[in-house]
Order: structure tokens, then C-alpha cells, then sequence
């Protein structure tokens, strides 16, 4: 990437991805030609919701909770998809076989609630049901971020409560998150730190937030911030593992103090974190609870998802 800025989302550039076959409504156009209607409700309003997946020697990686948690969401939104989960998992593989894929993919499923007759937020203004596009790319993760590590710093924008736009919904509507980010790279970091509404540590603008302190490994307990999946793996893998894993409030002070942290999210798995609001942890470097978990979190995904 031309960006030389650490990334949760940094990627190895590949060629290959200026001729993929994009997922619209039914039709699989270049990528160049991919487009969607000015009246979609996605476009308009950021009416819809999303996930992201990878897809690993022809598998997609925890495919049945990622389809659950968009399921959930259109719920909450009350998007009819129009189509059943094994229909949506039908078109990723049909997808994936159009463009002769197998490994190194990340995928976007985007629905939204369809075309609008006119501009205008109310659901009674939409014709014709939902919109789906799926967006695959090679995508392989840098891992020197996993090894390096990023740097966050905390942010004045604060995560929603679900009277107002809930956290947990992994909605188009991504101000909030955009906001934070915003302000992180003015900060020059590279993920804000996002506080709830109550003052406590919650989440990061992309990824999931996780600290270590004295072998113990803490996380929000999840009101206001996504439903990640990986999060979820972690917190698994901690309660089989034996670690002590705390899901409960915590301050930016109890942060600053921390003797390790990491992130997670679908891309790049678990990411160290090297300083938060120029408090150095774990030496500048990557701790060692955070890499035994890394190996760990490697260690299912090789032995669910290989071929061998």
C-alpha cells in the first residue's frame, strides 16, 4: 500500500483484483463496471447492513456466525433479505467459482433495503425488496502488523447506545465509526480508542479492544460495541484455555496501566497494541499473552479450515 501508516487493515496490493466478477442483484459485472442505483436506500441513507469474510483453501471462515449476525441485524432493521441463509451462502460459493478463487479473499456482503421511488427516508418510500452486492478481493493481510503492533490513542467521539443507533448492529450507518477515525489520524495513530456513554473503555473504531493486565485479559462486555466474531473466537479460546477472561467496565487509567493489549477484527485476526495515548506497553513491542493467543486463534483456523 502506498500509505506507509500502520493499519488493522493494511493488505498486500494485487493485481488480480481488476478483473473480479462483482455480486449485483443478480448479475455478476467487471468490477469496473459494477454500479447500483442513486435511489438505493444503501446509497442514500445508509440504510442496510454489511459483513465482511474471509475465505481461506475454498472455505469461508466462520461463515454460519457471520450469516447469523447479518441475519440479526436486518431483523433489528426490519430488512426483508429475500432470500434464506443457504440461498446467501449459495451465492458467495457461486461467486467464488465465477472468479476462480481459493484462498487470500475477503468478502463484502452488503444488503440494503433497496431502491427508493424518491429520496426519502421512510421504509413505505421502497420499491422492489432488498438489494444484495457481494464484493470479493484478493486480500491477503499484512502480517508485519501482527508482529509490530499499532498505536491508538482515545477519542472524543463515543459509542451509541442502541436508543439512539445501536453499536452492536453492524449497520451502513458508519458515522460514528468514521468520526473516531477521523480523529485518529489526526492524532497520527492508527485506530481511535472509543469510550461509552458512561466513560468506560468500549471498543475501537474497527476492531475490537482487549487488554492484559497481571495475565488476565479484559474486554468490554459488549452493550456498546460490535458483535465481533473474532471477538467472540478470543473470548472462547480464553474460557477453554484456562485464562481468565473478564468482560466488565474498565477505565482509560486501568488502560494506561495495562501490561499488554490487542485488537481483533475478521481481516487480520489479533493485532497487537504497541502504546495507547503515548503509553508504551509491553515495551513497544508485541507481549507475550498476546502471541501465545495469536498462535492459539491461528492454530483453529488451520485445523478447521486446511485442507490437509
Amino acid at each position: 500500500m502506498a500509505n506507509n501508516k500502520r493499519s488493522t487493515h493494511s493488505y498486500i496490493s494485487d493485481s488480480r483484483n481488476d478483473k473480479i466478477l462483482i455480486y449485483v442483484n443478480g448479475e455478476y459485472p467487471n468490477r469496473s463496471d459494477a454500479k447500483i442505483s442513486v435511489f438505493d436506500s444503501g446509497f442514500l441513507l445508509g440504510d442496510g447492513v454489511w459483513e465482511g469474510i474471509r475465505y481461506h483453501q475454498d472455505t469461508f471462515i466462520f461463515l454460519s456466525e457471520h450469516i447469523d449476525r447479518l441475519y440479526d441485524g436486518a431483523d433489528a432493521l426490519s430488512i426483508d433479505i429475500g432470500f434464506s441463509k443457504e440461498e446467501i451462502c449459495n451465492l458467495l460459493d457461486c461467486l467464488m467459482k465465477r472468479n476462480n478463487m481459493s484462498s487470500d479473499v475477503h468478502v463484502r456482503l452488503i444488503v440494503t433495503r433497496g431502491l427508493k421511488k424518491t429520496p426519502y427516508q421512510h421504509p413505505n418510500a421502497n420499491i422492489n425488496g432488498s438489494s444484495i452486492v457481494i464484493i470479493p478481493e484478493y486480500k491477503k493481510a499484512d502480517k508485519k502488523v501482527n508482529e509490530s503492533g499499532i498505536r491508538l490513542a482515545t477519542v472524543d467521539t463515543i459509542r451509541s447506545t442502541k436508543q439512539i443507533l445501536d453499536p452492536r448492529i453492524n449497520s451502513l450507518s458508519k458515522l460514528n465509526c468514521i468520526l473516531a477515525c477521523i480523529e485518529a489520524d489526526n492524532l497520527d495513530v492508527d485506530e481511535g480508542l472509543m469510550l461509552d456513554i458512561n466513560g468506560y473503555v468500549s471498543t475501537c473504531n474497527s476492531t475490537n479492544f482487549f487488554m492484559i493486565k497481571n495475565n488476565k485479559v479484559f474486554t468490554s462486555h459488549g452493550e456498546y460495541c460490535l458483535n465481533g466474531v473474532t471477538r467472540g473466537k478470543v473470548i472462547e479460546i480464553c474460557q477453554k484455555e484456562k485464562f481468565s477472561i473478564n468482560q466488565v467496565d474498565f477505565t482509560i487509567d486501568d488502560v494506561h496501566n495495562a501490561d499488554e493489549a490487542f485488537v481483533t477484527g475478521t481481516f487480520a485476526g489479533i493485532i497487537p497494541v504497541i502504546s495507547i495515548d503515548n503509553h508504551q506497553l509491553s515495551g513497544g513491542k508485541r507481549g507475550d499473552v498476546t502471541q501465545k493467543l495469536q498462535l492459539m486463534y491461528q492454530d483453529i483456523i488451520a485445523k478447521e479450515y486446511s485442507k490437509d
